[in-house]
């Protein structure tokens, strides 16, 4: 079999049998530590959403962005960091207060009560979303400086050059040379992206693949079972392109993968 790049500290033997979990989130057993979290960047978010799917906490169809929010950063390394929300317009001046874009002093303070390392999830509730940009490179800089990482938003985002010399991600449903009228018009509060739910404090995840969630309960769990499963994969590829294909060899190795296509037990 091909060897495959294993994270340390990752037990790669079979998983003991569990029983389904609840769909409902519950907080992390232990607060999560800067290793978990370095594990967790070291995957790709396909190889986090399959665990995410395997632990079976939610449904499938639910905790990741669709439509929107794409990379514009593909060579940049995944993200992983904890969601500050805002709700944000760019097409029109506030109703109220200054008209700069950069006015939000209380926005910042809101961010750094965010566990970090964090990100900005910014939900553009314009009829048109991503008029013009709120983050570029001034709003990368600044969050930077108060360990933010990247940003996804729904709406715009500009100074593409500048921002990827940051290494800050950005994930966005477009890209506008202005950034208008842009302001927040509330934070804290949830928001939605291309279907996908964020709470602040939620940990998200992307890459070149796109944006998920990763609920908190099993997120320590996750690059076990990553890890499991890649080498489930591996040999499932290295059997296809073995002279020892048959189809009822096939048909065995999918039929163990399919007893975790279960639904998570409320639903059932």
């Amino acid at each position: 079999m091909t060897a495959i790049h294993k994270i340390p500290g990752i037990w790669y033997g079979p998983r003991a049998p569990k029983s389904v979990k609840s769909n409902q989130m519950s907080p992390p057993s232990r607060p999560l530590t800067a290793n978990d979290l370095a594990k967790i960047a070291s995957l790709d978010t396909c190889a986090a959403s399959n665990a995410v799917e395997r632990l079976n906490v939610r449904m499938r169809n639910e905790g990741f962005a669709v439509g929107t929010a794409h990379c514009q950063f593909p060579n940049l390394p995944p993200m992983v960091g904890y969601a500050a929300t805002a709700r944000i317009r760019t097409a029109a001046p506030p109703l109220a207060g200054n008209r700069c874009y950069y006015d939000r002093i209380d926005w910042w303070n809101y961010l750094t009560s965010i566990p970090g390392p964090r990100v900005m999830v910014l939900q553009d509730i314009d009829k048109q979303p991503g008029f013009g940009a709120f983050v570029g490179e001034i709003h990368a800089t600044i969050g930077q400086a108060l360990n933010c990482i990247g940003c996804i938003t729904n709406g715009a985002v500009r100074d593409l050059p500048a921002v990827k010399a940051l290494s800050f991600h950005l994930f966005a449903g477009a890209v506008s040379v202005s950034h208008s009228y842009a302001h927040i018009v509330e934070f804290g509060k949830p928001v939605e992206i291309g279907g996908m739910t964020v709470r602040s404090g939620d940990l998200v995840h992307g890459d070149r693949h796109g944006v998920h969630t990763i609920p908190l309960e099993i997120a320590a769990e996750v690059p076990a079972e990553a890890g499991r499963m890649l080498v489930e994969e591996r040999d499932l590829i290295d059997f296809c392109n073995s002279s020892r294909f048959s189809l009822d060899g096939l048909e065995r190795r999918l039929r163990r993968a399919g007893e975790y296509c279960e639904l998570p037990s409320e639903i059932r």
